[in-house]
């Protein structure tokens, strides 16, 4: 009977050494999973509520720049807006009048975020590009009361999610291009040495019926990309 306790026993150790050995493993897999994830993450969020980006591939083979200053065309192929702790719904009619001639760079106000900004032609011929903004992450739905309002070269777009029970466009503004993509445009024969300007400026419309006390507390992220003429493909599909 001493043998075969002794036995049994060597071979409840060895199931115990094989499931130590497979739990270790799980472990480790799942931390590496986990810390792949927390770098995700941080690659997505790093820069705030609002990024600019520019293809470094396109601006290479195009002359394409962006930069934040007029009087000193630093090109980037990155710009980030600086956040607001809060933001509040407010009027369109509250904005400043002036707020696409008001400053360079960030210029955020109460309750809104502004953001101008340079897209240059430093290349030798005429080019097209398209810009879009993606959004990237939406918390408590709070892109139903949302506002995009774009100032390109001075000539102003508003830009809102259709009305949920309607399905109507905001009064006043032009509806998102998708769920995912709220502005998809092209600008047509950009000229050496010629300069686009842009203001973008992200506000809660509070005259929206969707901006509810449901919406308190939520976020959005915002990533504007300028890209070259591949996406005119993906626009007619």
């Amino acid at each position: 009977m001493a043998l075969t306790n002794v036995k049994v026993t060597a071979q409840k150790l060895e199931k115990r050494k094989k499931r130590l050995k497979y739990t270790k493993r799980i472990v480790i897999i799942l931390f590496i999973l986990l810390l792949a994830i927390f770098f995700v993450l941080m690659v997505i969020y790093k820069g705030g509520s609002f990024t600019v980006t520019l293809d470094p591939n396109f601006s290479l083979k195009s002359g394409l720049v962006l930069f934040e200053h007029l009087d000193n065309p630093e090109p980037k192929n990155r710009l980030y807006a600086k956040e607001i702790d809060f933001m509040d719904n407010i009027s369109v009619n509250w904005l400043p009048q002036n707020i696409n001639n008001e400053a360079e760079g960030t210029h955020n106000g109460e309750n809104y975020i502004a953001y101008t900004f340079y897209v240059g032609n430093h290349g030798k011929e005429t080019i097209n590009y398209w810009y879009q903004i993606n959004i990237l992450d939406v918390i408590k739905n709070v892109d139903e009361a949302i506002r995009i309002m774009i100032y390109q070269n001075n000539e102003r777009i508003i830009y809102a999610k259709k009305n949920e029970l309607t399905g109507n466009p905001e009064e006043g503004t032009t509806p998102f291009y998708s769920d995912d993509i709220a502005v998809l445009k092209q600008r047509k024969h950009i000229k050496p040495n010629e300069n686009d300007k842009y203001t973008i400026v992200i506000y809660l419309e509070g005259d929206d019926p969707e901006c509810v006390d449901a919406i308190i507390g939520g976020e959005i992220k915002l990533k504007m990309e300028i890209t070259e003429e591949h996406i005119e493909n993906a626009k007619e599909k």
